[in-house]
């Protein structure tokens, strides 16, 4: 069996990182490049840098932040936020991107997944889901999960993966920031229908939270930002924690 991981995020406006709760209410978390090098010290698997603001303002990726962050790290990054063509792609990677996460751009074009996965290898592309439960349904939200679409989210994971996806990053709308636990049903039915990995992220506030969306929802990763950001649980507990409960991570 492959083990866990554990993903930090950095949410990033304005050169900052920042962090909100169901993508509202954002408030400061730190300068990123030191919590960038923070994170490979506590032992963090990978590490996710989305620019949380490019798409609705319609901007590229802060490639200079990028840079500085990859000069500081060692282990596989992964940025989003903007990429809208092959060449904003290829301009990250050469900045020090090792994997490339799409959102909006990816629902409206989904031949960019195909495109990316084609020049660059499927193993470069992240398709990111934010997902909101409305009306007894989960569906994807774009523009920084301010628009939601008419797609159901298990049915665009799979159309995501048709097109050539390496992985999904799965973000619950309604417990992004709430510190209430993952929305396991949700993670659950996308790992179990698609044959790639799914990190599954929104709700983190406790070890627990991460024990439970392994064992029940069979995700490949976890992904948190304020619980490590301000310092409320270390990576390196957090792992010394999965071990004891018989999870594997690396």
């Amino acid at each position: 069996m492959l083990k866990k991981r554990i993903i930090p995020c950095l949410d990033i406006r304005d050169g900052r990182t920042v962090k909100g709760v169901k993508f509202i209410d954002i408030q400061d978390a730190g300068d990123p490049v030191e919590l960038a090098k923070r994170y490979v010290t506590e032992g963090a698997d990978e590490l996710v840098f989305l620019d949380i603001t490019a798409t609705v303002e319609k901007r590229k990726t802060l490639i200079s932040l990028v840079e500085r962050i990859a000069a500081e790290i060692n282990i596989p990054f992964t940025v989003g936020g903007g990429i809208d063509s092959i060449d904003d792609v290829g301009l990250l990677i050469k900045a020090g991107a090792d994997k490339i996460s799409v959102n909006t751009s990816a629902v409206k074009n989904p031949e960019l997944i195909s495109e990316i996965s084609n020049r660059f290898g499927s193993q470069c592309v992240v398709v990111a889901i934010d997902t909101g439960f409305i009306d007894n349904e989960w569906i994807v939200y774009v523009n920084g999960g301010r628009t939601p679409t008419s797609l159901k989210t298990v049915g665009w994971a799979l159309n995501a993966e048709k097109h050539g996806a390496g992985e999904i990053l799965l973000t619950s709308m309604n417990t992004d920031g709430t510190k209430s636990g993952f929305s396991i049903d949700i993670t659950r039915e996308v790992t179990k229908r698609i044959n790639i990995p799914v990190i599954a992220s929104g709700g983190a506030g406790s070890m627990e939270h991460f024990r439970d969306v392994f064992l029940s929802a069979g995700c490949s990763a976890a992904l948190a930002a304020s619980i490590f950001h301000f310092g409320e649980i270390s990576i390196r507990d957090l792992k010394k924690y999965l071990m004891e409960e018989n999870i594997a991570v690396r």
